[in-house]
């Protein structure tokens, strides 16, 4: 039986606005076997980043669960809450608003060692980030400069070594390299790889750019306004994609091989408002395959081992 280190039941998340319930994320589920990568997928506004900070709780759920190594996240007070995030960690997306421009390298690193008060004296703090930053490959160099005086890459890499500080067992990474050059973004996408094969790392890789998550995920979960529509693993994703949002996501990655075409899925009609949402699909008024059983909202039915899908025109498209 696979080793599951954190299970997502129903996990909601609503925001009261003037006009009604925002329904930035509307019952989504989810298991991650250790060692495992998750990736999230689907365009901005979709809901991946809050599913994101609701699993760890910087974003109070709405309801739901979120049982990490059998423990439901969301029942927990605030102490045990903040022993649990040693566990459970967060690479932000921007590397450089996510970092205190006016702390050091090494102070900022050491934060989160100074905060849950990991070493009694100085000089074993300054040889944990010391060893810190060689794993993520920072210069020693590097100790007492300012983020404002590095580049985006080494910025990001200060941010994977804070999230590395308490050696978690879980990091949700929030599109940790879409704010890079595509060069930095190899050599970051590396290292994390890397870290999960030393440390036994799990993570949930959050991302637009699905010609990343292919070939840095095990599994790949689509979302589309808040909800999941198709879950499987990565090679039978892209090799099977069954729902329309999904063959359409694939559809828009350029092909690198000259003279190879690929026919263009575009998605055409009104994106459904998120606040206060009709019972129906919520691909509905931009789905090409609509039918009139398309205006209930349809389950994640399991269609073959390991892959889910939320359509009722599954087998007939």
């Amino acid at each position: 039986m696979a080793d599951v280190i954190l299970e997502v039941k129903n996990l909601t998340k609503h925001f009261k606005t003037k006009r009604g319930l925002l329904h930035a994320v509307d019952g989504v589920s989810f298991t991650l076997e250790r060692g495992k990568t998750l990736g999230l997928v689907g365009e901005s506004g979709c809901g991946k980043s809050t599913t994101g900070r609701t699993i760890l709780r910087l974003i109070e759920p709405t309801a739901g669960e979120t049982i990490f190594e059998g423990t439901d996240v969301n029942k927990l007070n605030a102490s045990q809450l903040r022993h649990a995030r040693k566990d459970m960690q967060l690479i932000f997306q921007d590397p450089y608003s996510s970092l205190d421009p006016r702390k050091t390298v090494s102070q900022i690193i050491a934060e989160p060692l100074q905060a849950n008060k990991i070493f009694k004296t100085k000089e074993e703090i300054e040889a944990r980030v010391e060893e810190l930053m060689a794993t993520v490959g920072l210069a020693p160099r590097l100790f007492n400069t300012y983020p404002h005086e590095l580049d985006g890459g080494r910025r990001q890499r200060i941010g994977i070594a804070r999230a590395l500080a308490m050696d978690p067992k879980f990091i949700i990474c929030d599109e940790p390299v879409s704010a890079l050059d595509v060069s930095i973004q190899a050599q970051i996408l590396n290292l994390l790889k890397e870290l999960q094969e030393e440390r036994g790392l799990s993570y949930i890789f959050i991302t637009h750019d699905l010609s990343v998550v292919n070939h840095f995920s095990d599994d790949i979960a689509v979302m589309y306004l808040g909800k999941i529509v198709e879950k499987a693993p990565s090679e039978e994703l892209f090799a099977n994609p069954v729902h329309p949002y999904t063959q359409a996501l694939l559809s828009a990655i350029p092909v690198p091989e000259i003279g190879e075409k690929r026919e263009r899925i575009i998605i055409k009609g009104e994106i459904t408002s998120p606040i206060n949402p009709p019972d129906e699909c919520r691909f509905y008024k931009r789905c090409n395959y609509a039918c009139d059983k398309c205006k209930s909202l349809p389950e994640l039915q399991e269609i073959k081992p390991g892959h889910f899908v939320a359509c009722h025109r599954i087998g007939e498209i």
